[in-house]
């Protein structure tokens, strides 16, 4: 772990991850002394969807009210963005899952960038 942050060092995350994938054991199993990823499955994360950015003048953020239209910096049909704790993971589109949307990934972002990404 990096002692100047609460983030885990990236060559250490690399590590853990290859040594979970070539682990034939179950480290979650007692008396497995092998450390492995399980111990992370639990922990919350925040996943978002962007559908797209744009900036606007104060002027024009006072201005609004409903029905009023922001034009967003993508165009219909492109990728949507999807971020976990604000890091970029992925890219779809848009589906329905019953009656909520959902997002059906069709571009995910390599293990090892994101490993790079973390820090």
């Amino acid at each position: 772990m990096n002692p100047e942050s609460s983030r885990p060092d990236p060559a250490e995350l690399k590590e853990l991850l290859q040594d979970d994938k070539t682990s034939p054991a179950n480290p979650a199993l007692p008396g497995n002394k092998e450390r492995g990823l399980e111990f992370l499955y639990d922990i919350p994360l925040q996943v978002s969807v962007e559908v797209g950015r744009s900036k606007i003048l104060l002027k024009d953020l006072l201005k609004m009210d409903e029905g009023y239209v922001i034009e967003l910096d993508k165009l219909a049909g492109e990728p949507l963005d999807l971020y976990v704790n604000s890091k970029l993971i992925a890219r779809g589109e848009a589906v329905m899952v019953g009656e909520k949307f959902g997002i059906r990934l069709i571009d995910v972002v390599s293990t090892a960038d994101r490993i790079q990404n973390l820090g």
